[in-house]
């Protein structure tokens, strides 16, 4: 396949090369490779290229070249540190942070070969350095610190400055350069430098730790760009220190307040040759590639790359001189502009290479994270950037031009703000390398721009080398490819050629030449060092084949006749030996040999031969001819000619070649062989003249005319001959083929066999002498210009129709009737036959769409002679099929299309021929109809298998399903009532139309869609390991899974088999790990792949570029598996045999080897035999598991088994019984202690007797006890999920949850207990009942919108004051000064400062923007008092105005999050909470219940309760009938409560029925009846006093049938108050069969109720059955929706955060208190402890107990302090200590995710709290509310009159004068209006 076209830019002849090339192929080849268990960081190589140092993370490497076979390796980390703390190396310095382990990321890799030593700087110990030894890596060469721990010397001072070297974080970058001395030997040699460039990591960059902590130990000693002193020879106490002095002049440092802006990372730093006319010497330049990084906080803020160049010391000049240059006096940088500008230019530097003359990077476009990054390649020329340097310092200096050059004012070392004049002539010296007395440090403005030559996806990495007159670029990418491409003199891509060096890894942005030998180059990936050779020609075999490739360094090696690199070659530098690609394909050296065919019958002596191409001088050298078969002849070179033409001697006739049979001609090559090889050859024909024409005898003499050679035929002769004169005697003819003997052509008419006929044939250009009689066969044998036909009728003709129909064949055949043959018609005329009527057999399809087009196949006999005689015989009914001419078959088929049909119907296939045949089957015309499809959509990546619903499907021959009239859906299969079809793929998400399509006719019903969606994303998979046995269960975590059909994972290279995955949620798939083959422990993880639906799994954002060649673009899997050894388990012993008696407890200890797999508890089973061991303990080494059940069996022995996924290890055996050794034993040992101590024992024995059987007992009720609470949660949460599950289907979700509306949950939550005023209409009124239940009635809140009620005569002037009072209120402020002289006040309390809050709130809830700024600035005064005391206590309690004010803004903020969000799982916990209550007994008198998670609400008595199933009748809630299940100990109040719970479920509670409203009739049989009440006559009496009655009293049987109807009189149910006055022991009077237990002795009854405690086990069972819905409300309140938390939770943070920091407020956990105290305790537990302000519900008094420890759990989880508990704690607080530490993390994580979002903009939030007003606006009667603040402001009047008169800026505008005209107008009305009112 030939290369894509790249446009107008690429010139006709390179596309032609790229067309000869084809597709890129390997033209490189990988040589060696090693692999690093750990992340690489750097590498680099000695001067001779024999030692390759290689940096990991944690590791260093020494490999040997070039086979990289490892030689030392080193160990360098994790250590124990802490980016707080001073380097260790520091002895004054002390650290109080905790210092962890932490990894070691090399940041610079640097070999000094004059020093031997390497410079290796790590990210530990603030970017510690060490000199270690170039011979042994591992060896510290130079200790430093001197006198430091192993190494010698006497100690010297050490600053931080010598020890923060590199960027101490993972992520920031790093590079270094060793400047040699460019100096002669001896004493003034200057000393080697280090130049180093790290990234600022300090305070107040991204990498500095988040911790509130101000310490910084790199901000006042690491500058960005440093020249350091690196004499490992010299005095240690200058190592690392600044060279010069002062050593503030050598450094490069940004100032603090501009790092901001200056944010710096660093590509390469590297010498370069300074341009002519220097002088001779080394380099002079430090060049630094970099890039300014965007600022995050600044949208227009983007990344641009610089090169910065620096001036080092002149050749041949004393460095102690005090002369060298101070790196800011020459530091000058200008930008690179890779492209276009703006969004479409490349502008971050990725890497970059210095050529000779230019300078190539690579650059890429800034993209979203994620998102695909497209790269290009980049080439600027150093005189360029030379010229543009002293144009700089020119227009700086001498003709200032401010758009053109600047000086770095945010530089510390810099000397001035601007460029000023200068009266000076500026020396080279000075215009390339500035001067101390010039401004400095410089920047130009007007960046170097550059055409991209090359565009790529994610290039990472450049090397660049000039070979043989082009330029050879190397490309790195991201998924580990190498690309070479070859660039000519005018930097156009001629080839292109690409490898895969390691599948997925990223190319590491430096790659190196081999010192040694350049054809070979190094270059680093993720986890592998590999020495790549740059050119593999020998994959091309010819010359012509090696030159077209266009590669640079391949070339044909002429005298060894192979493609090899030059040095490869001998001779290569001699003219001719080695031809480059450059020479183009005409130079290939070949031949052309004269004459180049010979006659086999001339006797040749020689041939010459003519040289062609690059060949050298073949004089002095041996040469011969080859002709092969070891057959040589002399060669010569004739006179003085060179090289044009060789003579050869020809090859002896005695050892021709012999012919091939069947050819007049051999092919021989020659080849000039040229000292003992064939450099050249071709091919010569000797040919036969007299073969030719034996070959083919039959037409000798065409043949011998029309041959290529120089042959002739002689007629006498009849042969063929090469010599003219051979035929003296005879014709000879060599004029034209026509001239030869000939049959003359004649159509010959069809003959039946068995007759004879005369057959004439006309000859022509021949001579014979005498007639020649030919027989049939000779005839037969020699016709080749005309076949006779032979035909015989009895054959292939069955029927009449196929006998006659052979007529039009010339066949003369008749079909006789009644032998049912046919047979020769012998007789003239023929007579004519009349064959009988068609007989159809089978026709198929049998129905076909009304739009016809179907192909009808009919089979049978006798249908038509000939196709004419069918064309119109064929129909349906009336309607005409119209055969198909290609398929008919005579007789046998017709193959038609049907026409159109008006309407449906059925009918018989008639074929009409002569005579009329029907088909016995009918054909019917139906109307196929499509009525949907499902799924409904599917990704996009395609592969969705969908089913197409409707009727008739299955009818036609043809049907086709198409997308949107373009693609087709596959894999189609059909029934009459289902269509399935795979959908094929799409480039966008749309929606699209499926064309179900009958015989390529219209569609049926297009009205069908087909959505595609976005393609299912996979964020990560956990874990990332797996044992080699695999079945690890692999959880995919991302979205959109719901659409996925079927997913399977594929480990590639290691992985035996593809898994079968399971699809849980939208969010959740789980994969078995598949087990692993050829794995080598601790090599680098797997790559993962998925495919979904079929479909290969791959990132929308990774997809190939345009850029890619097909076989580059290689798809790259971002996950991947590692694989460990299968965990190891033995017993605690290591035994192989535990015994164990049957019957006993069995407890397993099993001990486990360390693993790096970090399996979960839920990943181990263990089993003994086929018994599951419960495990109960799963630490880091030890397993605990038991086994409750008796292991009898016929088998004594059973293995012990433990699996992890696949993985089975049989442990031990456990062998049952054999204990009768021992029990002999024990018995002889008593009776001999018996015997002596008869007395003693017996007393002994008998105490212990007794303590024996007092500890079974004990054992047996404990174990009793754990069995029946472990079954009573096990049955509990089954029945409740069981229960939950039929709730959630009934609940209809849009009234199914009763939620409040806005108005009336803001109105219960600002109003709860808070103010006297309009207490008692806060609850909804009471229901009216009537006939039909369910009329809701209205809360009258009278804050709710309606009409200001007050009399007429006071209106006026009341609402023209409460106009003016708005106007007051609307203004800051006075607002402010208003609340707080009203909170000043001693009698202000704390009830009314929330009335006044929430009064206020309502009053502005239509400005919310207004009403936030004043609560921000009431924040604002109440944090000032609070930090001036304990910050910590800030907002815990509502005791201001601006705390309610702040409780209010959430619970308007929060509403829409809640109702969305928590809504759901808040209100499943409380049906949750009440089905759990249900479950057991609950007193009717107390409330307390079995089931409860408050100790104070738990019935402490054991109480047998039964359910039982009714069937109740009620015409109320819309329904008539239902089962509901109820307990034998309810009382019939209670009884009540579940019906109507039951059949009100969907009707929110405001509308039930009350208890005491209905009545409850029990139909024991057909005729009785019985109303049930609490108490009747029936009442039974126990000492005086009447117990209530239950089912049980009733003996209502199980499915009893009971009739509930609404009561107009009041029932005898008795209120709370009323059973007051009644006896009740046990709230429920048991079952008349279980009276007798209540009459046993005294003494039971004191044992059973001796331990009440016993019962608080039941609270553990509640809560096990209750967790799920408690952790999916947690979630859901701790959730980021879309990632992001609601609005007001991250501006409210934020701006706590704010005004920490403006404070100095660093303790984060004061910050944490803060937001726990503003959102969790402020917000969500008071909606957790009433739910009455979110839903329309009845919250009992023991609903609200179990909210309280469910709120006190949220508090714990929210707060920061360690729960301190014992046993003497509060089971409220020990009911969920153990969830408390996991509920923590979450809500730590939570405010992390809330920091780490981008912050929000105050016109974001205004922009929300403005919707928010609109969606609400008109709910309230903000006239009321402003009268209600009134009455506070006329009651305090005096005193905010003096506050707005002391206020200054109050004063200033009068507000006291407009409050003054409030309360005139005001005055003499409102009460008396308001009485009235």
């Amino acid at each position: 396949m030939a290369p894509r076209e790249r446009g107008a830019k690429v010139l006709a002849p390179v596309l032609l090369l790229l067309a000869l090339l084809g597709s890129p192929s390997a033209g490189l080849e990988v040589q060696h490779k090693f692999l690093s268990p750990t992340l690489t960081n750097n590498f680099a190589l000695d001067g001779l290229g024999s030692k390759i140092y290689l940096a990991a993370v944690n590791r260093l490497y020494q490999l040997s070249g070039p086979n990289l076979t490892l030689e030392v390796e080193e160990q360098v980390g994790p250590v124990l540190d802490n980016p707080l703390c001073h380097a260790p190396q520091l002895p004054q310095a002390s650290c109080e942070h905790l210092k962890v382990e932490t990894n070691n990321y090399n940041k610079i890799l640097q070999p000094d070969p004059e020093q031997g030593i390497v410079v290796v700087c790590g990210s530990i110990y603030q970017g510690f350095c060490q000199l270690r030894s170039m011979a042994n890596i591992s060896a510290v060469a130079v200790s430093f610190p001197p006198g430091s721990a192993g190494g010698g010397g006497d100690p010297v001072t050490v600053f931080p400055s010598m020890l923060n070297i590199a960027a101490n974080h993972p992520n920031a970058s790093t590079v270094g350069l060793v400047l040699r001395p460019a100096g002669p030997a001896g004493g003034g040699r200057p000393d080697t430098r280090l130049l180093v460039g790290a990234t600022y990591t300090g305070f107040g960059s991204p990498f500095f730790p988040r911790n509130q902590s101000l310490e910084d130990h790199r901000f006042e000693n690491t500058p960005e760009i440093a020249i350091r002193a690196l004499n490992a020879r010299g005095d240690l106490a200058k190592l690392f220190t600044f060279d010069l002095n002062p050593s503030d002049d050598n450094i490069f440092k940004i100032k603090q307040g501009a790092k901001a802006r200056h944010k710096l990372s660093f590509v390469r730093a590297f010498l370069h040759p300074a341009p002519p006319p220097r002088g001779p010497g080394g380099a002079s330049y430090a060049y630094l590639a970099l890039n300014s990084e965007a600022n995050a906080g600044d949208k227009e803020s983007h990344s641009h790359s610089l090169l910065a160049r620096i001036c080092l010391a002149e050749p041949g000049r004393n460095a102690s001189a005090g002369e060298t240059k101070k790196l800011t006096e020459s530091y000058i940088q200008v930008g690179l502009q890779c492209g276009a500008g703006g969004a479409d230019g490349f502008t971050r530097l990725v890497s970059v290479f210095p050529a000779t003359e230019l300078l190539f990077g690579v650059f890429e476009r800034a993209a979203p994270p994620g998102a695909r990054q497209h790269s290009a390649l980049c080439a600027f020329r150093f005189g360029d950037i030379e010229r543009s340097i002293r144009q700089a310092r020119n227009s700086c200096f001498v003709e200032p031009d401010s758009g053109l050059v600047t000086v770095l004012d945010s530089v510390v070392q810099g000397t001035g703000p601007a460029c000023e004049k200068r009266n000076i002539q500026l020396q080279p010296e000075q215009l390339d390398c500035g001067a101390a007395h010039l401004q400095h440090p410089l920047a130009i403005l007007q960046p170097i721009k550059a055409t991209p030559v090359f565009k790529y996806q994610g290039l990472t990495s450049v090397a660049v080398s000039s070979v043989n007159n082009y330029t050879v670029v190397f490309l790195g990418t991201a998924n580990g490819r190498l690309l070479k491409i070859n660039l000519n003199s005018a930097t156009k891509i001629i080839s292109r050629k690409s490898v895969s060096v390691a599948y997925g890894e990223s190319v590491h942005p430096i790659m190196q030449f081999d010192p040694s030998d350049s054809s070979y180059l190094y270059l680093m990936t993720s986890y592998q060092m590999t020495r790549v050779k740059v050119a593999a020609c020998d994959q091309y075999t010819t010359c012509t084949e090696c030159l077209a490739a266009a590669d640079a360094y391949c070339g044909w090696c002429t005298m060894e006749t192979r493609c090899s690199l030059q040095h490869e070659c001998i001779n290569s530098t001699e003219p001719n030996f080695w031809t480059s690609a450059s020479e183009g394909v005409q130079q290939c050296p070949s031949m052309t040999i004269t004459p180049l065919e010979i006659n086999i019958d001339n006797d040749d002596k020689g041939m010459i031969i003519q040289i062609n191409g690059n060949i050298p001088s073949l004089s002095g050298m041996e040469m011969s001819c080859d002709y092969g078969n070891n057959i040589y002849t002399v060669a010569r070179v004739p006179g003085n000619d060179v090289n044009s033409f060789i003579y050869c001697n020809f090859l002896p006739r005695e050892k021709y070649p012999a012919f091939p049979p069947n050819q007049d001609h051999v092919i021989v090559q020659t080849a000039i062989r040229v000292n003992g090889k064939n450099i050249v050859w071709a091919n010569f024909t000797i040919y036969d003249c007299k073969r030719t024409g034996n070959i083919y005898p039959k037409t000798a003499c065409t043949s011998c005319l029309s041959t290529k050679w120089k042959c002739y035929w002689c007629t006498k002769k009849y042969m063929c001959v090469s010599n003219y004169s051979d035929c003296e005697d005879s014709l000879k003819m060599n004029v034209s083929t026509t001239d030869c003997p000939r049959i003359v052509p004649a159509s010959l008419e069809p003959m039946p066999t068995g007759a004879s006929q005369d057959i004439m044939i006309s000859l022509a250009n021949a001579a014979f002498s005498k007639v020649i009689e030919f027989a049939w066969e000779l005839t037969l044998a020699f016709v080749s210009c005309g076949l006779v036909e032979v035909y015989n009728c009895a054959t292939g003709s069955t029927d009449c129709s196929q006998c006659l129909g052979r007529e039009d064949m010339g066949h003369r055949c008749i079909w006789s009737e009644s032998s049912s043959i046919c047979r020769l018609n012998t007789e003239s005329p023929q007579i004519p036959v009349m064959c009988p009527a068609p007989e159809i057999r089978k026709i198929e399809p049998l129905s076909g769409p009304l739009e016809g087009g179907t192909l009808l196949t009919i089979r049978g006999r006798n249908l038509g002679r000939r196709f004419s005689d069918v064309v119109n015989a064929v129909k349906i009914g009336s309607v005409r099929c119209a055969p198909l001419w290609d398929r008919y078959m005579v007789s046998e088929a017709i193959v038609c299309q049907t026409g159109e049909a008006p309407s449906i119907f059925s009918d018989v296939v008639t074929v009409n021929v002569s005579r009329e045949g029907k088909s016995r089957e009918r054909y019917s015309y139906v109307l196929p109809e499509v009525q949907s499809v499902a799924p409904g959509a599917g990704p996009k990546a395609g592969g969705t298998k969908v089913t197409i619903r409707g009727s008739n499907l299955s009818v036609g021959s043809d049907l086709r399903v198409l997308v949107n009239s373009t693609k087709q859906c596959t894999n189609l299969t059909r029934t009459a009532t289902t269509i399935t079809c795979t959908m094929p793929a799409v480039e966008l998400t749309m929606a699209v139309r499926l064309c179900v399509q009958f015989e390529n006719k219209s569609c049926i019903n297009d009205n069908i869609t087909f959505k595609y969606e976005r393609n299912p994303i996979i964020t990560d998979i956990n874990p990332t390991r797996s044992q080699i046995s695999g079945g690890r269960i692999i959880t995919l975590e991302g979205h959109g899974f719901l659409m996925v059909q079927n997913v399977s994972m594929v480990v590639h290279s290691i992985g035996k088999e593809q898994t079968n995955c399971k699809v849980h949620t939208d969010t959740m798939i789980t994969c078995p790990s598949p087990a692993a083959s050829n794995l080598t422990v601790g090599s680098k993880p797997a790559l993962v792949d998925f495919y979904i639906n079929g479909r290969l799994y791959t990132d929308d954002r990774l997809a190939p570029d345009e850029y890619m060649y097909p076989e580059e673009a290689q798809h790259t899997s971002k996950f991947s598996l590692e694989y460990y050894a299968d965990p190891q388990f033995f017993t605690a012993k290591k035994e192989k045999w535990i015994k164990h008696h049957p019957g006993e407890p069995l407890t397993l200890v099993i001990h486990k080897e360390p693993d790096n797999l970090s399996l979960e508890s839920d990943e181990y089973q263990v089993k003994i035999g086929l018994l599951s061991c419960e495990i109960q303990i799963v630490s880091d080494k030890v397993i605990h598991c038991s086994v409750n059940e008796s292991l009898s069996t016929s088998e004594r022995q059973l293995p012990v088994t433990i699996q992890v996924g696949k993985f089975n290890q049989t442990i031990a055996m456990l062998h049952l019984g054999g204990g009768e050794t021992a029990i002999i034993v024990s018995i002889v040992i008593c009776s001999i202690l018996l015997l002596l101590s008869v007395v003693g024992l017996f007393v002994f024995c008998t105490k212990s007797r007794r303590a024996e059987r007092y500890w079974q007992k004990t054992l047996l009720q404990m174990e009793e006890m754990e069995s029946q609470i472990r079954e009573e949660i096990r049955k509990g949460f089954a029945e409740l999920q069981t229960d939950m599950t039929d709730l959630t289907k009934e609940l209809n979700r849009s009234q199914g949850i009763p939620f409040l509306e806005y108005k009336h949950f803001v109105t219960r939550t600002f109003f709860p207990k808070c103010s006297s005023l309009y207490e008692e209409r806060y609850v909804l009124p009471s229901q009216q009942l009537n006939s039909q239940v369910g009329c809701q009635v209205q809360e009258t809140h009278p804050l709710l919108s309606g009409e200001w009620k007050i009399p007429e005569n006071c209106r006026p002037n009341m609402e023209e004051g409460i106009a003016l009072f708005s106007t007051l209120l609307n203004n800051k402020h006075f607002l402010i000064v208003f609340v707080h002289a009203l909170e000043q006040q001693k009698d202000f309390a704390v009830r009314d400062r929330c009335n006044l809050a929430s009064l206020l709130t309502i009053a502005l809830h239509g400005k919310l923007e207004y009403y936030t700024s004043i609560m921000k600035d009431l924040l604002v005064d109440l944090i000032d008092a609070s930090a001036s005391k304990n910050p910590k206590l800030m907002l815990r309690r509502t005791e201001s105005v601006v705390e309610k004010m702040l409780t209010n803004w959430m619970s308007i903020c929060m509403y829409s999050f809640l109702r969305e969000t928590v809504g759901e799982p808040f209100f499943l916990l409380l049906c949750a909470i009440k089905q759990q209550i249900n479950k057991g007994s609950i007193d009717a008198i107390t409330g307390k219940a079995r089931y409860t998670l408050n100790e104070e609400w738990l019935l402490r008595e054991n109480i047998e309760a039964k359910p039982r199933n009714l069937n109740v009748s009620f015409q109320g809630c819309g329904m008539d009938s239902l089962s509901v299940r109820v307990m034998d100990t309810d009382t019939l109040s209670q009884v009540k409560e579940k019906i109507l719970e039951a059949f009100c479920k969907n009707v929110p509670y405001s509308q039930w029925p009350r208890v005491e409203d209905v009545d409850l009739e029990w139909f024991a049989t057909s005729t009785d009846s019985y109303v049930l009440r609490d108490l009747d006559d029936t009442s039974v009496m126990e000492d005086g006093r009447k117990k209530l009655n239950t089912l049980a009293h009733y003996k209502i049987p199980e499915g009893a049938s009971l009739a509930m109807s609404l009561s107009d009189k009041k029932d005898t149910t008795l209120s709370r108050g009323i059973l007051n006055d009644f006896f009740f022991i046990l709230t429920q009077v048991l079952p008349t069969d279980e009276l007798i237990e209540h009459k046993k002795s005294h003494r039971q009854s004191h044992r059973k109720k001796v331990l009440p405690e016993i019962y608080l086990t039941r609270l553990l069972s509640t809560k096990g059955t209750l967790q799920k819905f408690l952790d999916d409300l947690f979630k859901a309140i701790l959730c980021m929706r879309e990632d992001k938390p609601p609005v007001a939770i991250k501006y409210f943070f934020d701006f706590l955060e704010e005004q920490a920091e403006k404070r100095g407020i660093s303790d984060p956990d004061t910050l944490h208190i803060w937001k726990t105290n503003s959102l969790p305790l402020r917000f969500w537990v008071n909606i957790l402890k009433n739910p009455q302000f979110v839903f329309d519900i009845d919250k009992t008094d023991h609903i609200d107990a179990c909210l309280s420890v469910i709120a006190q759990a949220f508090i714990d989880a929210c707060s920061i302090s360690d729960l301190q508990l014992g046993k003497d704690s509060p089971t409220n607080k020990l009911l969920y200590a153990k969830e408390i530490p996991e509920y923590r993390k979450i809500v730590q994580r939570y405010y992390k995710q809330i920091h780490d979002m981008p912050p929000l903009s105050e016109q974001e939030m205004n922009a929300h709290l403005a919707e928010e007003s609109r969606k609400y606006r008109n709910e309230f009667n903000t006239n009321v509310a402003m009268a209600e603040i009134y009455k506070y402001a006329k009651r305090y009047r005096t005193q905010v009159m003096n506050a707005l008169d002391s206020n200054p800026t109050t004063r200033r505008t009068q507000l006291q004068h407009k409050f003054e005209q409030v309360i005139a107008l005001m005055e003499d009305n409102i009460y008396e209006c308001c009485s009235e009112a």
